[in-house]
């Protein structure tokens, strides 16, 4: 029995309503979807401590570095990508993943 493909969102925290759509959608469409767990950005006890945030970002970086080894595939999501989401897209590149993107036009790569 196969897997269904296997689809990583990424982008920045700011569209976890997007994200929640397109893991709506990925899902529909018979995809396994996996995303952004937490949001740093909302306030939460797990890390209300700035020097506990910091290391937790760094675990939660190379966690999602283990999502996007493990897709078939990576989608961007959001209108706007800063550096982490620009290193998450070279770093899948790097590894052969296609990238698609909700909004194509903020491709890095695009000519």
């Amino acid at each position: 029995m196969r897997l269904p493909r296997i689809v990583v969102i990424c982008g920045s925290t700011r569209f976890m309503t997007e994200m929640a759509e397109a893991d709506l959608r990925e899902t529909v469409a018979g995809n396994i979807v996996v995303k952004p767990g937490c949001d740093l950005k909302s306030p939460h006890a797990l890390w209300s401590d700035p020097g506990e945030a910091e290391v937790l970002k760094s675990r939660l970086d190379d966690l999602h570095r283990a999502k996007i080894r493990l897709a078939d595939e990576v989608l961007v999501v959001g209108d706007r990508i800063g550096d982490s989401t620009r290193a998450e897209i070279a770093y899948a590149r790097s590894l052969g993943r296609p990238v698609r993107f909700t909004h194509p036009e903020v491709d890095p790569d695009a000519s």
